[in-house]
Parts: C-alpha cells; sequence; structure tokens
C-alpha cells in the first residue's frame, strides 16, 4: 500500500511525559494514520499526519448508526531500545472479524500491519522506557457516509492513534474486586457480543459506574437469557482455577474473542493444566469458594494482560478467592507474557513481531 508520510513540525511536537506517571489513554502522541474507504473504489491515501482533529458530517452514519469498531494492541521497549509487538496481525485479523458482522469493509491485514509499522517507527521515542509502561495501539474504524438511512455506509475512516500508558487498574499487578451483575446484561446470542463494536462499551458503562461507586474495579456480565452463566469481564476475558481444571467460558457469540485469552490457553495447555472451555455459573464459582476448591481467578486482556482477581461480590455475598492475594498461575502467566512482550524471552509460537 502506498502511504504518505506528513512529519509534523518541530514547533508542534509535544513534550514526553514521565514514564513513571502515566495514566492510560489520556495522553496522544504526535502522529496518526488514516485511510479512507469509498464503495466501488475501496481504500485509498494511506497517509502518517500530524495528530489533529476529524471533520465530520453531521449525518455521518457512524453518529446515528453506530457503525465504529476498534481495537487495542501495545508496542512495548526491550533492551537496547528494540521495540516489540506481541501478535499485531491477530487484532488486525480479528478487527476484520467486527467488520464483516458490522457490516464495514474488510482491511489487507499485511498491508495495514506495514502502515502500523512506519508510523511506530517515526513515533518510536514515544514507546516507554519504564517497566510496566508500553506503547498503547488503538485502530479504529467508523462510518462517515452522511446520510439518515438505516443500511450500511458507503464511506469509511480507519485510523491509528497512539497512547504512551501505565497500568490499566490502579491496582496495578494486585487483585482486583469485581462486581457481579444480573442487573443489566452486555450481549445476548446472535447480537454483536463477539465483536469489538463501540455500542457494547457504551452498553456496559451504567454497570460499571453502579461498581465504581461501590468501590469494585470492574463487573463481572452473566448471560442475557437465563442471567446465572459467566460471560466476561467489562474489559477482560475470565479464568477460574477450580480443583485441578482451568475454567473459561466458551466463545458462544457473546463474548469477545481475546487474544490474550487465546494465549493464555495455550500456554497453561503446554505447562500441561487441564483446560476446560465450558459454561460455568456463578453459583458454580461461589460454591468452589466455599468448598476451598476455587484457588485461583484472573482476567486476561491486552491493557491488564493478566488481572488476578481477589474477590467477587454478588447479591450482597462475597466470595474470597486465594485470601485476596495473586495465586502462582496467575503469577507464572503475567511474568511469562510480559518477559515475551518486552523481548525478554524467546517464545516458540511466533507471537513477537519487532518494529
Amino acid at each position: 500500500m502506498e502511504i504518505t508520510i506528513e512529519k509534523a513540525s518541530e514547533s508542534d511536537l509535544k513534550a514526553k511525559p514521565d514514564g513513571n506517571s502515566l495514566g492510560f489513554g489520556a495522553i496522544f502522541t504526535d502522529h496518526m494514520f488514516a485511510m479512507d474507504y469509498d464503495e466501488g473504489q475501496g481504500w485509498h491515501d494511506a497517509r502518517v499526519t500530524r495528530y489533529s482533529n476529524f471533520s465530520l458530517d453531521p449525518a455521518a452514519m457512524v453518529l446515528h448508526y453506530g457503525q465504529a469498531i476498534f481495537e487495542g494492541l501495545k508496542a512495548y521497549r526491550g533492551k537496547d531500545g528494540q521495540i516489540f509487538l506481541f501478535r499485531p496481525k491477530d487484532n488486525l485479523a480479528r478487527m476484520n472479524l467486527s467488520a464483516t458482522r458490522m457490516c464495514m469493509p474488510n482491511l489487507d491485514v499485511d498491508a495495514v500491519y506495514e502502515c502500523l509499522r512506519e508510523l511506530l517507527k517515526l513515533e518510536k521515542a514515544w514507546v516507554p522506557d519504564v517497566e510496566g509502561a508500553s506503547l498503547y495501539i488503538r485502530p479504529t474504524m467508523v462510518a462517515t457516509e452522511a446520510g439518515l438511512g438505516v443500511r450500511p455506509a458507503e464511506k469509511y475512516l480507519f485510523f491509528i492513534i497512539l497512547t504512551p500508558v501505565g497500568a490499566y487498574y490502579p491496582e496495578g499487578f494486585n487483585p482486583v474486586k469485581i462486581y457481579v451483575t444480573d442487573k443489566y446484561v452486555r450481549a445476548v446470542p446472535g447480537g454483536v457480543g463477539n465483536a469489538k463494536t463501540a455500542g457494547n462499551y457504551a452498553a456496559s458503562i451504567m454497570a460499571a459506574q453502579e461498581a465504581h461507586k461501590q468501590g469494585f474495579t470492574q463487573v463481572l456480565w452473566l448471560d442475557a437469557v437465563h442471567r446465572k452463566y459467566i460471560e466476561e469481564v467489562g474489559t477482560m476475558n475470565i479464568f477460574f482455577v477450580i480443583g485441578d481444571e482451568v475454567v473459561t467460558p466458551p466463545l458462544s457469540g457473546s463474548i469477545l474473542a481475546g487474544i490474550t485469552r487465546d494465549s493464555v490457553l495455550q500456554l497453561v495447555r503446554d505447562w500441561g493444566h487441564k483446560v476446560v472451555e465450558r459454561p460455568i455459573t456463578i453459583d458454580e464459582v461461589f460454591q468452589a469458594g466455599e468448598q476451598g476448591t476455587l484457588t485461583e481467578a484472573f482476567g486476561t486482556g491486552t491493557a491488564a494482560v493478566i488481572s488476578p482477581v481477589g474477590s467477587f461480590h454478588y447479591n450482597g455475598n462475597t466470595c474470597s478467592v486465594n485470601n485476596g492475594k495473586t495465586g502462582a498461575l496467575a503469577q507464572r502467566l503475567f511474568d511469562e507474557l510480559q518477559d515475551m512482550q518486552y523481548g525478554r524471552k524467546s517464545e516458540p509460537y511466533g507471537w513477537i513481531e519487532t518494529v
């Protein structure tokens, strides 16, 4: 794909933030990538430009009918300043699955990956050199055609923005408190729960706000039909260690197929653990907690990587996990993935790409 690069002037370049005091998603780099799509022409005008505002028609279809999808991945600075990416093409391939579900055009994964590499080469200085920090990458696609008829748009904008980030949760890599809701639902079978589309996250905000007001870190969603089968946490897939099994809900069409989830499944199987992808109810988790067979729980996702769970709270009851401490498997997974992502350890899966 032919790409033009327009560098920001020296006077427009921003001061780099202190890598030890980064939040999440509040600071953005000097440049971005963008390209346009027109029905009949395909993707065109690929460009790296100065980070700047967009101009959208008030009737842009994304504003009315929600054709908006995105992805999230990270760039890591390893030893000798080398920049690493973790399974970037898998993220772009998953974006195409979201695009198909939302009736949006697919991307050429290899071409977009090369465009991302060009952007990262230009913004290399923005990748933090502090342990635990990284450069978060947000590819996004939105419908830009002006029109108020409910149908797939014929014009789209794809763009990539970058933000240096620290830990996603204030707790860092420490056990979090999870609020379980059966009042609200995130997605239903046959819906768009397995697509990374903006509306899914809008639908989750109210429950998350109620959880935060009560002092909890995140929400654990139950299925929309029976309100008892566990699906996922707001920003993560979820795993449980019960007895001699590592259990996670199956990809039944209403939860996101996490890249980190898939990586964890591969690792724990290779380490000899018994792994089961099956429906699991919140009552089973609480019962396992009471019986002492629930020894660990943790979330998996790009933002937090591995997030140990210290407790679940449901209908006024609390299920403590491992006395509120990080479990051995969660710790091993976190260390293993971080060692791979920062280039400290070789891996046999072909997950790591260099910039």
